[in-house]
């Protein structure tokens, strides 16, 4: 049942400027990628149309999806992501917001199906630990469910999707998430530039090995644990 425009203002208005700023910062060019924002005490998620270019998008282009999958408001067609959206909402109750992009650095590990390792502390600010691969979908896998299979394997693929909240899907694109659709845009952006920073390093030092689990705690713990020191 659709529901009254007026309904989910704030939720589509967010989702519009995420939306608007993974084009403008260069995480998604021409229509590729897409962001949601998530109202879970509704069950209701805002997401990018399909197609639209994103210097056009306002508010109102932002389409209303069901946990369920139905479309309850909003004039033109939800996402071709949009079911991988809904299942990882589905599997990970503390994330509200998820930026899927083709940035080009992430999108290169994505498609050479590697592990994006932790190298340094750049990454350790952001990420506990490497940021995963998924593995290759099944023939079968492709043929029937092909979005809502991608989903799946991303949940699969993620071992800390709080430490660590993002996958490359693999030959792919990365889906990333946060608590909000700005902190999962904040996420987007901090992965394209430590998968640049890796693919930079590895080539300078293709022998340099993961960054000490000590260092690496250290660093993720500073910004994101409980006795943080990063920040006012």
């Amino acid at each position: 049942m659709l529901i009254p425009d007026l309904e989910y203002c704030e939720l589509k208005e967010r989702a519009c400027a995420v939306n608007q700023a993974i084009g403008a910062v260069g995480l998604a060019n021409l229509t590729w990628g897409n962001a949601s924002a998530y109202d879970p005490d509704a069950g209701v998620m805002a997401i990018k149309p399909s197609g639209v270019p994103y210097s056009q998008l306002t508010p109102d282009h932002m389409v209303l999806v069901s946990r369920d999958g139905e479309v309850i408001g909003g004039g033109l067609k939800p996402s071709s992501d949009s079911v991988t959206h809904l299942v990882l909402y589905r599997a990970f109750e503390h994330v509200h917001g998820i930026v899927h992009s083709h940035s080009t650095f992430a999108t290169a590990w994505a498609q050479a199906c590697l592990a994006i390792p932790c190298l340094g502390t750049t990454h350790a600010d952001h990420f506990r630990g490497p940021v995963p691969v998924t593995r290759d979908l099944t023939d079968e896998e492709i043929a029937s469910d092909y979005v809502g299979n991608t989903g799946l394997v991303v949940v699969e693929a993620a071992v800390d999707s709080e430490g660590v909240p993002a996958v490359l899907v693999a030959r792919h694109a990365p889906f990333v998430w946060g608590h909000s659709i700005e902190e999962a845009l904040e996420n987007a952006i901090a992965l394209e530039h430590v998968a640049e920073m890796a693919l930079t390093t590895l080539s300078l030092n293709s022998a340099v090995s993961p960054m000490p689990s000590a260092l690496l705690a250290r660093h993720f713990e500073r910004k994101h644990g409980p006795a943080k020191t990063y920040g006012q």
